[in-house]
């Protein structure tokens, strides 16, 4: 029987991993997995070798503050998948994490094919990566098309899949009403899937609902959450009084809300790409610490932060960083946009173009399933 490692460093990588190996299962039952995943490999019945939690680190300061414990788990991780002895290595993002462990693997069995699905925004920042990656990664499977130009001058193998969160799925239909207001409009909120990342936008944007709530009461607001932030962010919205915010995580749920929402306001990330192919209009936010944000400056090599925004090398949707985050800049920019129905179709536009020029022919998940297949038949 062949075998599949499957290697993730969060759950946004736990979730595109999934929707592959699901795709893959269905046209080849006949493999055998272990993985670094989350919620979504469980759900595939696949085991996990320790809780994603145990890795998922955002920033230069915290990985530093953890650089032992992240050691350990990489050394774990290696001696599993060599005891394993997978025919394929599948690592999905988090390429601090998984690129690590793949390169180490590599190194003991030559024989183990590395498929790496997400890869490294070397366009952004440490493009020199490239010449490293070559050595140990055996097939790239990119999200966007130009990622071609800054992997195959190396003699990299690619193979441009496209873009999962942009892809139209049919979800069976909920009953929305127990949930949402009639009388409401949603506005969707995405703090981040990382804990981290929650900890920081999390009280600016239950600050930013106080102040729309305080002009007008009729919007009501949905975190999407992930399973593993869900109930945190419930115990910090129980703890405020609001009663117009909802919290969710089942992922059915979370794209009918998006579809029926009238804006979003989201962390930046690529879930952006989920909003604009929901035709929804957004803004974007972040916020590092002062120490982080000087390192990340120093090292970028790009204008924007969101994916859209970078193809276009203009600003089609708002990006509010840094000091610029807060709940006052949020709200009067989301009342700007409401206000002003001219913009939020000239984003939609500007969106829907550039969405049109990152599809694949089928889907991120069929043509990644496609390429693992072809080297299981090896």
């Amino acid at each position: 029987m062949k075998k599949i490692f499957i290697l993730t460093g969060e759950p946004s990588g736990d979730k595109l991993a999934s929707t592959v190996i699901s795709k893959l299962m269905s046209q080849n039952p006949n493999v055998e997995y272990l993985s670094v995943g989350g919620t979504h490999i469980k759900k595939l019945g696949i085991q996990s070798i320790f809780d994603l939690k145990e890795i998922t680190y955002l920033g230069f300061t915290t990985v530093l503050l953890n650089i032992f414990k992240i050691r350990n788990r990489i050394n774990k991780t290696v001696d599993e998948i060599i005891k394993f002895n997978p025919d394929i290595l599948f690592s999905v993002d988090s390429p601090d994490f998984t690129l690590r462990v793949a390169e180490r693997v590599k190194k003991i069995n030559k024989n183990i094919k590395t498929i790496h699905y997400v890869a490294p925004q070397v366009w952004v920042w440490r493009k020199n990566r490239v010449k490293k990656i070559k050595k140990f990664i055996d097939h790239m499977l990119l999200l966007f098309n130009f990622e071609k130009k800054y992997f195959e001058p190396e003699n990299i193998k690619t193979t441009f899949v496209g873009h999962p969160l942009i892809e139209k799925n049919e979800n069976v239909k909920t009953d929305l009403n127990d949930l949402i207001s009639k009388d409401k409009k949603i506005i969707s909120i995405f703090s981040g899937s990382r804990k981290l990342e929650t900890n920081v936008l999390l009280p600016i944007l239950i600050d930013f609902i106080k102040l729309m709530n305080k002009k007008e009461n009729i919007y009501s607001f949905v975190f999407h959450a992930t399973d593993e932030n869900k109930d945190f962010i419930i115990k910090e919205i129980n703890n405020t009084g609001l009663n117009n915010v909802d919290v969710v995580s089942d992922e059915n749920i979370k794209s009918q809300i998006l579809s029926n929402s009238i804006f979003a306001v989201s962390k930046s990330g690529t879930v952006s790409l989920q909003i604009s192919s929901a035709n929804v209009p957004s803004i974007i936010i972040y916020k590092l610490s002062y120490i982080n944000f000087m390192i990340f400056k120093l090292l970028v090599n790009v204008k924007f932060v969101n994916i859209i925004n970078i193809i276009n090398d203009r600003e089609v949707i708002p990006e509010l960083l840094q000091n610029e985050c807060n709940a006052k800049e949020i709200f009067n920019t989301v009342i700007y946009f409401l206000k002003n129905p001219d913009l939020i179709k000239k984003q939609l536009s500007d969106c829907n173009k550039t969405l049109e020029g990152i599809k694949s022919k089928t889907s991120s998940s069929n043509e990644s399933a496609s390429i693992l297949s072809k080297y299981l038949a090896f």
